[in-house]
């Protein structure tokens, strides 16, 4: 049974940005605690995952067009992954209560409204799952948007909301049985998509740079090609699907890696232009938005929690130090995620 509760607590340790630019923008300054609104829950925050979409906010979301690039109230404070302890629950929510550990990607997509990267953060009770005991609050920050990447892209889309980035709706392949290549495999999606496309019986080709390859075999991949050692759209060939998680103008370089009938799925398709061309040709290209889903994150809880689904953390750094997180991240190369630590 849920109890209600509210904190005494009023004021909390936040990261703001007051303008748009790079990582010198974001300050470690005093805000109010948010309050509690019907359907939510308050969490105390033990660490938060830094995703893509943290730096776009940061930046103003310069990589949109103009038309897409949302207005922003200042100050904002970036992040939607958390995983923390519920400290007040509102009337009537069902299934969280109070000193619950939970973790879950925060009300996404949203401009400027999730609030992570603070000791404190309300969450729509249906944006969480209770965190896998098995893990770390390091590592629970650190799946939620990149893993329900992954498995919306792969595996089961899980809503019905129209798809901004196409007419159509996202509709994942079963791929049991076929030939499955991540490009940018190390990266946060990346190692979770190699996962969950064995966990589904795919043969996995994974595409990294070479200092990657003895990490990506240990998470299953059966095939490696080093990207820096000649183009791996030239090396691989018959491929009946390719997750590109850097996607962007480039991503139709792939068509040419696929099998009559492939599919690719640009996880960043904006840039992209030969959709028509591909179906001319027999191939399917296909994206969508990810979206909060606490009961997706039940069911990826349980793989999680059995060590089905390994979490790669990179680095991680103190809240304080997001603007150090946000320079690592510049820097490239990651392997995993980036994760905020909060006292």
């Amino acid at each position: 049974m849920t109890t209600a509760t509210t904190t005494t607590t009023t004021m909390m340790k936040a990261i703001r940005l007051h303008a748009f630019g790079g990582p010198e923008v974001l300050r470690y300054e005093d805000a109010p605690v948010p309050a509690l609104k019907p359907g939510e829950v308050l969490v105390r925050v033990h660490a938060v995952g830094i995703n893509p979409p943290d730096w776009y906010l940061r930046e103003g979301y310069r990589m949109l067009p103009p038309a897409w690039q949302p207005p922003i109230a200042m100050p904002a404070i970036p992040g939607s992954d958390v995983s923390g302890v519920v400290e007040a629950v509102a009337p009537g929510v069902q299934g969280l209560a109070v000193g619950d550990e939970v973790f879950g990607m925060v009300r996404f997509p949203s401009y400027g409204d999730s609030a992570a990267y603070a000791e404190y953060v309300t969450a729509p009770a249906s944006d969480l799952a209770h965190k896998p005991a098995g893990i770390s609050h390091v590592q629970a920050a650190a799946a939620p948007m990149a893993l329900l990447t992954a498995w919306q892209f792969l595996i089961e889309l899980g809503h019905d909301h129209p798809n901004p980035l196409q007419p159509q709706m996202h509709r994942p392949v079963p791929i049991a049985g076929k030939t499955v290549l991540v490009n940018g495999a190390a990266g946060g999606v990346g190692h979770f998509a190699v996962q969950l496309a064995k966990v589904k019986g795919a043969h996995v080709i994974a595409v990294a740079s070479g200092a990657h390859e003895a990490f990506l075999q240990g998470l299953g991949a059966d095939e490696f090609i080093d990207y820096t050692q000649g183009a791996p759209e030239a090396v691989a060939r018959g491929v009946d699907l390719v997750l590109d998680t850097l996607g962007g103008p480039t991503t139709g370089r792939f068509l040419q890696a696929l099998k009559p009938g492939g599919v690719l799925y640009p996880v960043f398709p904006l840039g992209y232009t030969g959709a028509d061309e591909a179906a001319q040709r027999g191939f399917t290209v296909s994206a969508t938005q990810v979206r909060s889903s606490g009961a997706q994150l039940v069911q990826l809880a349980g793989l999680l929690g059995a060590g089905t689904v390994r979490v790669a953390i990179d680095s991680t750094f103190a809240l304080a130090d997001a603007r150090s997180a946000h320079e690592r991240a510049a820097r490239g190369h990651i392997r995993g995620k980036i994760v905020l630590t909060v006292r």
